[in-house]
């Protein structure tokens, strides 16, 4: 489901960035410029205004329901309850280093490859 809203949200989002850049200028800088659109009480209602304000609606509506499946989906604990869990070195005891149990940090092979080349005998 959250693939699908993400989807359309990005569908959304390339079609009102066409669609406002499809729009005719009115001469000014932001929105300053023309005659009746920003200053008088009534706008103009061109049918690119219309589309523009559905998109603008649409995608306003998948952003909520983005954040409110990602607030399902959480896990519900904070990120400094996680950090918490682990364990705390007590004073004098260096934190363990990854690869510091003899394991290494490399895939065995060795090489400067990483071992992902055979080696030829």
């Amino acid at each position: 489901m959250e693939t699908v809203v993400l989807v359309v949200h990005l569908l959304l989002a390339l079609t009102l960035i066409g669609v406002v850049l499809m729009q005719r200028s009115e001469g000014g800088g932001l929105g300053m410029g023309g005659g009746g659109g920003t200053m008088s009480g009534r706008s103009a209602g061109t049918a690119l205004g219309k589309v523009t304000w559905g998109l603008a609606i649409a995608f306003i509506c998948t952003s909520i329901a983005l954040t409110i499946i990602a607030a399902t989906n959480s896990t519900g604990g904070s990120v400094l309850d996680r950090i918490s869990a682990q364990p705390v070195p007590t004073e004098g005891e260096a934190p363990a280093l990854p690869g510091s149990d003899g394991t290494g940090l490399l895939p065995p092979g060795g090489g400067a490859d990483g071992g992902l080349v055979p080696q030829a005998d």
